[in-house]
């Protein structure tokens, strides 16, 4: 009977505790810093976010086989004419399979969509540092803001949504 007691005692010890507990928890911000990358361009030229801050940047994960990124696009060549001369950059970040797609290939994607805005190649430590163990969906673009903090993520294609975000951070 007794040890029948010590073990509904721990069980409501152990209810208790974890119930009670606010547990191990690391604050986040509201709008945590983008991680500073560099990646070449298909021209072979290295680009950074960092050079990019004072800007507002608008960062798409896409790739070319994927058809919600090809109906993106149209969206985000207007939104870089739109708002250049506003300071906004619009940086794709292919991560086509450089075996599948080469630069070349990419580049001539890049004129039959008329892509007004730098494409760069993906890295595995870009791909950790934005979505971590996740598996991306594409397209994903970031909103990152003048200071470099990402103020929105959006996922999958949905028209209008970056018009609207950008209204806040322009």
């Amino acid at each position: 009977m007794r040890s029948k007691w010590k073990l509904m005692m721990s069980m409501v010890t152990l209810v208790a505790f974890l119930f009670f507990n606010p547990g191990c928890h690391k604050d986040v911000k509201a709008d945590p810093v983008a991680p500073d990358f560099s990646l070449l361009d298909l021209s072979g030229q290295m680009q950074t976010l960092s050079k990019h801050k004072g800007h507002v940047v608008i960062l798409d994960f896409w790739a070319t086989w994927c058809p919600p990124c090809r109906m993106s696009i149209p969206e985000l060549v207007k939104i870089q004419e739109k708002y250049r001369d506003k300071g906004l950059t619009v940086i794709g970040v292919s991560i086509d399979d450089p075996h599948q797609a080469s630069n070349a290939y990419i580049r001539a994607f890049r004129e039959k969509f008329k892509i007004n805005y730098t494409i760069v190649r993906y890295s595995n430590k870009v791909m950790f540092d934005y979505f971590g163990y996740a598996s991306p969906s594409i397209p994903t673009m970031f909103v990152i803001d003048r200071d470099g903090k990402i103020r929105a993520k959006v996922v999958g294609f949905r028209p209008g949504a970056l018009n609207k975000l950008l209204a806040d951070v322009l």
